[in-house]
């Protein structure tokens, strides 16, 4: 399968003041996908403007045409899949059917504690995800649907006329404990990951592809036991939070080698995030429209 490159536009700036303007030029760099994270706010952003992620993709999709959007990813930490359903389904029609929902289990951040909870254990949040994942599954794809779990109910909860996707619009399940992983071989259209998370600090670029390498393996094996075959899932890797950090985007040339390797090692999709100065995403931007204008022809 050939490589895409996508991109993920955080919601920081006001609309009118360079938030259209990444989005449109997102598309006309020919991304196959702009992303958004789905946060109410998000580590050294928290003090700073920060935009809600439904609204801004709906107002993307008011300024684009053929760009793939998404979310990157949502999780149950303050939404409930009822109301997500009805937005995802309208965000979906205003679209045009271009939604791909990243979806995970959350964490420990700002998110886990802005209405008011404790933040959940692990095991808590694990129990969620696969809750709330299989309820949005239902609700995406029936016109009327009643359930009572153990975290999440719904009551003749409609949802006419469905996705213009069809039977609903794509699941990318970012996972990779077992639980996440048979979620993502269960209902996911594609399996995103950031890598070992243990190896961002201290570990290396090496470590970090055997560990990549290691995950894709395990996904294969989840995906073999549930009668699933993993060739029907993209894989997708979130770039930046791997010990390369931001090395891929010094160069053209750097970033085909990333790439390059990555596409080896089975991952269909790389997203690299919109530059951001002074900050963890500081990028040059001449730069990175080159390697989204080039990348991929010097990897075909």
């Amino acid at each position: 399968m050939s490589l895409r490159l996508s991109t993920v536009i955080l919601p920081y700036r006001r609309w009118s003041e360079g938030g259209r303007a990444a989005w449109t030029r997102a598309e006309e760099l020919g991304f196959h996908t702009a992303y958004t994270y789905d946060h109410l706010s998000w580590r050294s952003f928290r003090d700073g403007p920060w935009f809600g992620a439904i609204p801004t993709l709906t107002a993307a999709a008011s300024v684009t045409e053929r760009m793939r959007l998404g979310t990157l990813v949502t999780s149950p930490n303050f939404r409930h899949p009822v109301t997500l359903a009805k937005e995802l389904i309208s965000l979906d029609d205003v679209s045009d059917g271009r939604v791909t929902l990243g979806i995970g289990a959350g964490g420990t951040g700002f998110d886990a504690t802005a209405l008011g909870q404790e933040p959940w254990t692990p095991r808590e949040r694990a129990d969620r995800f696969a809750e709330f994942t299989a309820l949005l599954d239902r609700l995406l794809t029936e016109d009327a649907v009643t359930y009572e779990g153990d975290f999440y109910s719904a009551d003749e909860a409609r949802n006419i006329p469905g996705c213009v996707q069809r039977p609903r619009l794509p699941f990318a399940v970012a996972a990779t404990g077992p639980r996440g992983l048979k979620l993502a071989a269960r209902y996911g259209q594609a399996w995103v990951t950031t890598g070992d998370p243990k190896l961002y600090e201290t570990g290396t670029p090496e470590q970090s592809f055997e560990a990549l390498r290691g995950q894709l393996g395990k996904l294969a094996e989840t995906c073999a036991a549930t009668g699933r075959d993993v060739s029907e899932l993209d894989k997708v890797l979130l770039t930046g939070f791997t010990p390369d950090r931001g090395g891929p985007l010094e160069s053209l040339d750097a970033f085909v080698d990333f790439a390059g390797r990555h596409q080896e090692l089975g991952f269909t999709e790389l997203v690299i995030h919109w530059p951001i100065p002074d900050s963890q995403f500081a990028a040059e931007e001449k730069v990175f429209e080159l390697i989204a204008m080039e990348a991929l022809t010097q990897l075909s």
